[in-house]
């Protein structure tokens, strides 16, 4: 009888642990050992955070040891167990470890590998690419695509997260977290005896602070003191929660009729010529909005405009505002708005277009452009990588509660009943029109961040730290992701050759952007460096971009002038001179107003036992070459966030939303 020693780790969330029956079973070259329960005399064995060590025998030396079988039988009631890791050391002192992080439920049996990664090449046992091809069968059946609205990405086909499998759902911790934390918004936030309050207008900007002062917020009274001042306007483009739509004009727009003499007095005194020649002139187009059908909120219509921005970039690198139209056609009725217009008429124009930012930012840039996304790598990674696969191994924490997160977004948040719809202007059938205009002018190339950059003409903008602090991330990211992926990929015939890359793109192409066949993403890949690109541009979105247009959520539009979940009156039409109880029936009533300050709180907030990038409780590779790169990478976001805390030390108000530690790995929020 040959005996080896078996430690096994139970997680560490709540209700991991289980009182049903595990066995074990090590699988070897030669056989099988026996089929051992793992239950010590009068110990309470597979406890939540237990690490519990057992022997197995078997009647003869299995040799290399393939598989450990686990099988979970139910005793008097269910109760689900949580496998973190097994590690086996034989007769001869090897030590084998093998990596789990799965749920077993009801009379589960699951099959586990030791650690190194390995491609579809490397396994040249039938047993083993059997092995690998039933494990996708079955995810394959468990993750399967949905259409949820036309022209948009496919998303899990999940009703709601009941309806998920326990390995992509939240742990108990995170879901009591999520549940309560709009509660404690509308309750503990003394915010409630406002939302009832629907149609009735605050009297004055002042008066918005009654809501203000219950959670106090340093951005927030920066916001609040300086929101009015033409310079900050122009600063949130760059460093607030939507620092995605600013390009620098090269050309005025054909249906922007922005004359020099309406510019020159902002432009000290230069042509308008001139300083597009000089890289001074931004400007941001909301076209996106242009014809996007608003909503109507308790039988009360609201508004949407699609205005355009022009910006200078002055001497002292601040960025200004010059011109401002609020339709993107432009006459008589859509004149166009000067900082030398009467003061109340300017800050309305002002706040339309940062109302128009608001629509923009929540559904083009966050919920497109990272939680649809990230959900959409997430199905094709569980569908078409198994387990042992270096490429499942990288990016599975990167997929961490996406799907749980956007199914009860797309029933809590976005659907009949939600948030977005009870409050926001675009809500409703305006959503999907902006969500659909969103992915036809996406592409590939916007989702790489150097690319976008470039493509945007964003070089010479100064104080623009999204893109300091992003560029860094990227650039460390991409040096990650070769550093991991390099050590299983040696030449590019060897990328052309893995069956299971080429399976999981071309999942991705023709079902998960079956809508968006123009998207410009590669068919197959060819070469590493075009498998490195795109590895780094699926973490960079699920981590570093969705930390950059999550974060800052409650910081920007808690003071609700700032940016406007909507707006109750029509887009301005002339010049003449408003007063300020026009502008305030303009603004969110009470109703609406709190319930953008309790939901951006909700979403924006920092989040108890958070994941942050490079930090990886659970540990997929085994590979001391992998464990090298890794620590690498944490150490090169350490710098990172020195450099980034000095740079900050210096200003009036820093940028934190990319720094390393303010970074989950993954969009579960």
């Amino acid at each position: 009888m040959v005996t080896y020693s078996v430690t096994v780790a139970t997680g560490t969330t709540s209700y991991s642990g289980t009182n049903n029956y595990i066995y074990i079973t090590l699988i070897g070259e030669k056989g099988e050992s026996e089929k051992t329960k793992l239950d010590k005399w009068l110990q309470n064995d597979l406890e939540r955070g237990s690490v519990d060590e057992y022997e197995v025998k078997s009647p003869r030396d299995l040799g290399s040891i393939r598989w450990l079988r686990l099988e979970k039988v139910r005793f008097l009631v269910e109760d689900d167990w949580f496998c973190r890791y097994a590690m086996v050391r034989t007769p001869s002192g090897e030590t084998l470890h093998f990596p789990c992080y799965r749920w077993l439920s009801e009379d589960d049996v699951i099959h586990m590998r030791e650690g190194p990664a390995k491609r579809p090449t490397d396994d040249k046992s039938p047993a083993f690419l059997t092995h690998r091809m039933k494990e996708l069968d079955e995810r394959q059946k468990l993750y399967r695509w949905k259409l949820w609205k036309p022209g948009v990405t496919k998303c899990i086909d999940a009703e709601s997260e009941d309806n998920l499998h326990p390995d992509v759902k939240f742990d108990e911790y995170r879901r009591s977290d999520f549940e309560h934390a709009l509660h404690v918004a509308l309750g503990e936030l003394f915010l409630k005896k406002f939302v009832n309050l629907f149609g009735s207008s605050w009297d004055s900007l002042k008066s918005f602070q009654r809501i203000f002062w219950r959670v106090k917020n340093n951005i927030g009274n920066y916001v609040m003191k300086h929101w009015k001042e033409d310079w900050f306007f122009g600063y949130q483009f760059k460093n607030g929660c939507n620092p995605c739509i600013i390009e620098k004009c090269s050309k005025i727009p054909e249906n922007f009729p922005v004359t020099n003499d309406m510019v020159c007095k902002s432009l000290g005194g230069s042509t308008l010529e001139e300083q597009i020649q000089k890289g001074n002139i931004y400007i941001v187009d909301f076209k996106v909005l242009d014809g996007v059908p608003a909503n109507v909120i308790k039988g009360v219509q609201q508004y949407v405009a699609a205005p355009i921005c022009l910006l200078y970039q002055d001497p002292k690198n601040r960025l200004l505002p010059i011109a401002i139209q609020l339709h993107q056609i432009p006459g008589a009725e859509n004149p166009i708005f000067l900082p030398s217009d009467p003061e109340n008429v300017w800050l309305l124009a002002k706040i339309w277009v940062r109302s128009s930012d608001f629509q923009v930012h929540q559904v083009v840039y966050h919920l497109c452009g990272t939680h649809l996304l990230a959900e959409v790598f997430c199905i094709c990674t569980l569908r078409q990588l198994p387990s042992v696969h270096p490429i499942f191994k990288l990016l599975t924490p990167h997929t961490r509660y996406t799907l749980e997160i956007n199914t009860r977004a797309r029933n809590d948040l976005l659907g009949k009943n939600g948030v977005i719809i009870r409050v926001v202007a675009s809500g409703g059938r305006g959503m999907d029109v902006i969500a659909q205009k969103a992915f036809e002018m996406f592409s590939y190339s916007a989702l790489c961040l150097p690319d976008n950059l470039k493509q945007r003409g964003l070089e010479g903008l100064k104080d623009y730290y999204y893109q300091e602090d992003g560029l860094q991330l990227w650039f460390a990211i991409n040096k990650y992701v070769k550093g991991i992926a390099g050590l299983y990929y040696k030449t590019d015939q060897e990328v052309c050759e893995d069956s299971e890359l080429q399976a999981w793109i071309q999942d991705l192409l023709q079902e998960g952007f079956q809508e968006l066949p123009g998207f410009g993403m590669p068919e197959a890949f060819h070469t590493r460096e075009e498998l490195y690109k795109f590895l780094t541009m699926v973490i960079f979105t699920c981590s570093a971009q969705h930390a950059a247009l999550n974060n800052g959520q409650y910081d920007w539009c808690c003071w609700i002038p700032n940016s406007p979940c909507t707006m109750r009156q029509p887009p301005l039409t002339s010049k003449d001179d408003i007063s300020v109880e026009q502008l305030m029936e303009t603004l969110p009533d009470m109703s609406q107003s709190s319930v953008q300050m309790a939901f951006t709180w909700h979403l924006g907030r920092k989040l108890p036992n958070k994941i942050l990038l490079g930090c990886f409780d659970e540990e997929y590779f085994t590979e001391e070459g992998a464990k090298k790169v890794i620590a690498e990478f944490r150490e090169e976001l350490k710098d990172i966030e020195k450099r980034i805390e000095k740079r900050n030390e210096g200003l009036p108000l820093g940028y934190e939303y990319l720094k390393p530690s303010n970074i989950e790995n993954s969009v579960s929020i």
